[in-house]
């Protein structure tokens, strides 16, 4: 048996000081009352001193100024006591000896209670095994969910269902593919930006095969002391196969299957090579399939991407018409609309799942706050800017600024006509151009779209003979669009890309610009006076404009 010590320090020492004070107490209010003579209670009862009386069996207790005295019962008159004092109930009062038996059983049932607890806790301390931090015991991996995301949940993603509709397959028939000597692949990675539904696919493959749906991030994995993140990966694969068959889901895998090399992380490396080993233990058809999702694939480690773990790659693209069709149809349902989907899809050309989701919710929101029974587009077109980019600040422009601004922006109108560059709607403090949805894009169509942006500044530069500063964001983006043309194209003037084609494709779109626009002023005045007017004009009116002044 383990020896116990008992130490009387500071602390236990006060704890028995404050029971026996609270046992002394109760000791001073429970007194046994006095006994006294017979003359002595005459001259209580004759002088009013008695305040009350209590007869007992064989006694009779008096209460004289906070006083208890006791009498022989025979030895008075109670009748004639009971005409001058109030008589209560009887009451039962603790002698000295029962007393001190209470005492003396109550401190030895403290003392064992007290040294059986010591005892349990440095029992239960040795027993229990070592944890490294509070998320591990609150947040362990012992309790899987199961996902109730099926495939037709989620829309738009027609090609990636057929590629994991094997993996779903093989959960729900592991024994067909065992008996024919095939293995599937021990991971999948999906690769994507944030927001096309990489998690959401994993739960809808999760419920389509009705497995243990093990969740982490993989952020989770990287501790701060080593050794930590390798037994949470440990913990993690171990109830996988103990659930099996089940899916093992790892979002942003980089976070712990990042490149080794560089800057020395001890921790991290000693993570990632546990997963690895983990990966490599997996047996055959053991019935346990990890999916990673990462939009860094370029982050991580060979060793993890190599042939027998993650066989199987997925890339997730952004949404295309069709599927963002698919996708608003599957937002819209059950709500109050009246909008086409196909000119939502058209207006919300670079949005995620998740940005379609956060399209729709806001809409409603905008009809909401306006008391509308149902959604219409001019919600839509409230908000569509408001999830991509944030709100903006609503500039509040001087008379002559704004006729600066209207210039600006009237040559960029004219020009988007002209150089056949879609927009929906372009204002003095915004523009809504169509994003690119073809897959091929020439270099003179990317041009067009870098005269687009460099036109407003031309046109200011020609008018005042000077820049301003408005010009700063699309200066940006026509300089983005020259930089891929070089770096990422190879359309300049030779294989090697430099910085001097840069340059070069951004003089050549100026030119030919301010060529263009020295002889349209007429035009341009004529969109400016609309614009300062109405502050926003879509491509019908400028074809209104032109045809007046072409009449």
């Amino acid at each position: 048996m383990q020896k116990f010590n008992f130490k009387f320090n500071k602390k236990n020492i006060v704890v028995i000081v404050l029971i026996l004070l609270l046992l002394l107490i109760g000791f001073a209010l429970l007194k046994e009352p006095k006994t006294i003579r017979y003359d002595a209670y005459s001259a209580l009862l004759d002088g009013d001193f008695i305040d009350k009386a209590v007869i007992e069996d064989n006694e009779v207790i008096i209460y004289a100024q906070n006083n208890k005295y006791k009498i022989i019962k025979d030895g008075i008159d109670v009748k004639e006591l009971i005409k001058k004092v109030p008589i209560e109930q009887k009451e039962r009062y603790i002698s000295v000896s029962e007393i001190f038996t209470i005492f003396i059983v109550s401190f030895v049932l403290f003392f064992v209670m007290f040294l059986f607890v010591r005892f349990r806790k440095k029992e239960l301390e040795q027993e229990k095994k070592p944890v490294y931090d509070v998320e591990s015991v609150v947040n362990s991996f012992g309790v899987p969910v199961i996902s109730n995301v099926k495939f037709s949940d989620v829309a738009g993603i027609s090609e990636v269902k057929i590629e994991l509709s094997e993996i779903v397959d093989f959960l729900k028939n592991p024994l067909k593919y065992k008996s024919f000597g095939v293995k599937m692949p021990k991971g999948v990675l999906m690769v994507g930006p944030p927001g096309v539904g990489k998690t959401l696919i994993a739960k809808a493959v999760a419920g389509e095969a009705n497995v243990p749906f093990f969740y982490q991030n993989g952020a989770s994995f990287v501790q701060i002391y080593v050794g930590m993140g390798a037994k949470r990966v440990r913990e993690l694969f171990s109830k996988a196969k103990m659930y099996a068959p089940s899916i093992i889901f790892i979002d942003e895998i980089d976070a712990v299957g990042k490149s080794r090399g560089g800057s020395r992380n001890d921790e991290r490396e000693a993570t990632l090579n546990q997963l690895l080993t983990e990966m490599d233990g997996f047996e055959d058809n053991s019935g346990v399939i990890v999916i990673a999702a990462t939009n860094r694939m370029e982050m991580i480690d060979e060793a993890l991407l190599r042939s027998g773990r993650f066989d199987r790659r997925i890339f997730l693209s952004m949404p295309d018409f069709k599927d963002r069709v698919a996708i608003l149809k599957a937002y819209l349902n059950g709500k109050s609309c009246n909008v086409d989907v196909n000119e939502i899809a058209k207006m919300s050309v670079g949005f995620s799942g998740a940005a379609l989701s956060t399209l729709v919710n806001e809409a409603a929101i905008s009809a909401l706050r306006q008391n509308k029974t149902s959604i219409d587009i001019s919600d839509f077109e409230a908000v569509s800017n408001k999830v991509l980019l944030g709100k903006k600040k609503i500039l509040s422009y001087s008379e002559s600024e704004k006729k600066i601004q209207a210039v600006y922006q009237a040559a960029k109108v004219l020009s988007a006509y002209w150089f056949d560059v879609g927009f929906e709607k372009i204002s003095l403090v915004e523009d809504r151009f169509i994003g690119v949805e073809r897959e091929i894009e020439s270099k003179s169509q990317m041009l067009a779209r870098i005269k687009v942006f460099l036109s407003g500044r031309c046109k200011l530069e020609l008018d005042q003979n000077d820049l301003f500063s408005n010009s700063k964001n699309d200066l940006n983006l026509a300089k983005d669009i020259a930089q891929k043309m070089i770096f990422e194209y190879g359309m300049g003037s030779s294989f090697v890309p430099n910085q001097m084609d840069v340059e070069q494709i951004l003089l050549q779109a100026k030119e030919e610009v301010v060529s263009f626009l020295k002889g349209v002023d007429t035009q341009i005045e004529a969109i400016a006076e609309y614009l300062l007017s109405y502050e926003t004009i879509d491509k019908d009116m400028v074809a209104e404009i032109l045809n007046k002044i072409y009449k």
